[in-house]
């Protein structure tokens, strides 16, 4: 559960926070537990897909406008949220639309 929550580091303020919180609770209990080292590799692929995503659509909205970038941080969030209680009940949880580089 903490390598779900962890990503919501990155919108307290620390820049880069929504793929480093993850890396930094996957790193460490990696090898102590099966469960973490899955679900970090799941919130750390999720974390890398809506940050290349969002920059991505920063871009396009710095060009052309819109609200892409806004919607990518809510659709972020909500899927966070929703493995989080997932990881908490030792549900394992799969994030939609992620392009899994960490296997």
């Amino acid at each position: 559960m903490l390598c779900h929550l962890a990503a919501l580091a990155g919108f307290i303020g620390i820049p880069l926070g929504t793929i480093i919180g993850p890396l930094v609770v996957w790193l460490v209990k990696k090898n102590e537990m099966p469960f973490v080292d899955e679900q970090g590799k799941e919130a750390l692929n999720f974390q890398i897909t809506m940050t290349s995503a969002a920059i991505v659509l920063a871009v396009i909205m710095r060009l052309f406008g819109g609200i892409g970038a806004i919607a990518v941080l809510a659709v972020n969030v909500i899927f966070v949220i929703i493995a989080s209680i997932k990881a908490s009940g030792g549900e394992h949880y799969r994030y939609p639309m992620t392009v899994r580089l960490i296997k």
